[in-house]
């Protein structure tokens, strides 16, 4: 059962909205929605990275940690830079 609102309670639609919107009478569909609805948060990588546990020497991590904002993507870089990849 669908919950009891209130109309005025919803916020008002804007032009662009109504122009995307899908239109139903009953059951048919009258005009489907035109755009795209995105999801909220980053696109999806292709290559996403994982998460690992690892144990670094103490002065290894704060030197890192030091550099600021980032520091786990800069140790990521310099192992792909010794690496080779």
């Amino acid at each position: 059962m669908l919950p009891d609102w209130d109309d005025d309670d919803l916020p008002e639609w804007t032009p662009e909205q109504w122009d995307r919107a899908a239109i139903w009478h009953g059951d048919k569909l009258i005009r489907p929605a035109s755009g795209t609805l995105t999801k909220p948060g980053r696109p999806r990588l292709e290559h996403p990275k994982r998460q690992v546990t690892l144990r670094l020497d103490a002065d290894v991590l704060e030197k890192f940690r030091a550099t600021g904002k980032g520091w786990q993507s800069r140790i990521n870089a310099e192992l792909r830079k010794i690496l080779g990849i």
